[in-house]
Formats: structure tokens, C-alpha cells, sequence
């Protein structure tokens, strides 16, 4: 049963996403559409929680100031609508849910920075050619299906010529 379940939440999560952690400061480029119109947005932050790293549905909470005023979205990484997720900054914690950044501002609001390899947390793997390769082949089934219809005999052939002709005067 639970091979079931698996495979239907593999249907429904990206193949690669990037590791992010709390303390993290990152770039979410999440697609908005506005009546007919598609734009990306970027939203920058710093993470201050992760949930359910594993799972399908795992997601972050990214708090950055605006105008003065705190602001924190949440986000699903599987989610179509979140096109990239980039990391900036990596910060030394030791929690998972970072609340006591709320209170904090100026520069008790200062995490202390980390090195890290910028290039390699960024990069995602490729989609696997397995799954690549099984797209292109039900296309090419389904198309050349389409295609291979069985040719008429000469008797059918015939048969629709004399409909299409025109009835003869007597």
C-alpha cells in the first residue's frame, strides 16, 4: 500500500530542489499570474523555518522586512508555481524555527555568515533521461498510431469514389 502512495507523490514532486536550511538567505522566484498575463516574482529573505525536508510536501517560511512592516510567506518546493529557489547566504543556527528573529531588529537582527559553495548548493541535478525517454516514446506511440491506419483495399476505395461522384441524369 504504501508502494502505491509513493509512487502517485513521486507523479507530483520535482526531481531536484535545492538544499536550504534555516538561516538561509534565499530567492524564491515564484510565477504569478495576473489575469492573462504570467510574470515572476522574487521574493528575498531569510528562512526561518523548514518543514518535512523528505516529503513531498515539504515547504520553508521566508520572513523579510517591507516598508517597516515584517512579512512571511510560505512556500511548497514541489510546487509548480515556485520556480527556483536560490540560495545567497548561509548563516551559522542552531534551531530549526527560528521565532526569536521576530523580536530582533537593526543588528541584533545579524546572523553570523558561513562560506559555502555558492555554485554547487545552486546547481540542480538534471532531469533523469529515464523519464525523459519514457515522454518521448507514449508520444511517439501515440503519434505513430495516429499514422498507421490500415490502407483501404481497392474495393473500399471504389465504393467511396462512386459516392463522390455526382448522381447521373437520365
Amino acid at each position: 500500500m504504501s508502494s502505491v502512495i509513493n509512487a502517485i507523490e513521486a507523479k507530483f514532486r520535482k526531481h531536484d530542489v535545492v538544499n536550504v536550511r534555516s538561516g538561509d538567505t534565499v530567492k524564491v522566484h515564484q510565477k504569478i499570474k495576473e489575469g492573462n498575463k504570467e510574470r515572476i516574482q522574487i521574493f528575498e529573505g531569510l528562512v526561518i523555518r523548514t518543514d518535512r525536508k523528505g516529503s513531498h510536501t515539504s515547504s520553508i517560511t521566508v520572513r523579510r522586512i517591507a516598508s517597516g512592516v515584517g512579512v512571511e510567506k510560505t512556500y511548497l518546493l514541489h510546487s509548480p508555481l515556485v520556480q527556483k529557489v536560490e540560495v545567497t547566504k548561509r548563516s551559522k543556527v542552531r534551531r530549526n524555527y527560528l521565532t526569536y528573529m521576530r523580536e530582533r531588529t537593526g543588528k541584533s537582527a545579524r546572523l553570523s555568515s558561513v562560506d559555502f559553495d555558492r555554485s554547487e548548493v545552486n546547481s540542480l541535478a538534471e532531469e533523469p533521461a529515464l523519464t525523459s525517454e519514457i515522454k518521448e516514446e507514449s508520444e511517439a506511440s501515440a503519434s505513430s498510431e495516429a499514422k498507421t491506419e490500415e490502407p483501404k483495399t481497392e474495393k473500399e476505395t471504389l465504393k467511396t469514389e462512386d459516392k463522390t461522384e455526382e448522381p447521373k441524369e437520365k
